[in-house]
């Protein structure tokens, strides 16, 4: 049986493809494996908080022994507790308003991932490829 060279020539076309998206899939997933463990901190946080909401009166009951027990502790984490409320509801609704307390900390890790990057570009784990234009 004969078969065409153009289809021989797609078939390997699509074989090269899937190839490449499969190593594509492999790399994306192993670098967002330490995203996947902020995440799963950043849940554990909020599973905390939720708690928290739960047990609104026994922590109340806490706060009142801690303040009987050592007032000027007290005094210190109500200031630092009544600041954060007010930045909190402050930036609370405007993404706009928390970019720039966050941009620095942002700069930082663009620059860290960038070097981590670049890091595993030289070290020869994966060839660069050079980009078709046109």
């Amino acid at each position: 049986m004969r078969t065409d060279p153009r289809t021989l020539e797609l078939a390997l076309r699509k074989q090269r493809l899937q190839l490449r998206a499969a190593s594509q899939r492999a790399d994306l997933s192993w670098r967002l494996e330490g995203v996947d463990a902020t995440l799963d901190r950043v849940d554990g946080v909020r599973e905390h908080f939720a708690w928290a909401k739960e047990q609104a009166p026994l922590l109340s009951l806490g706060a009142l022994a801690l303040l009987a027990a050592r007032p000027r502790l007290s005094l210190r984490i109500a200031k630092r507790a009544w600041l954060g409320w007010l930045l909190y509801k402050r930036l609370r609704g405007t993404p706009a308003a928390l970019l720039p307390v966050l941009a620095p900390a942002l700069r930082l890790v663009l620059r860290a991932l960038k070097r981590a990057l670049d890091d595993s570009a030289g070290s020869g784990s994966t060839p660069r490829r050079q980009r078709r234009t046109g």
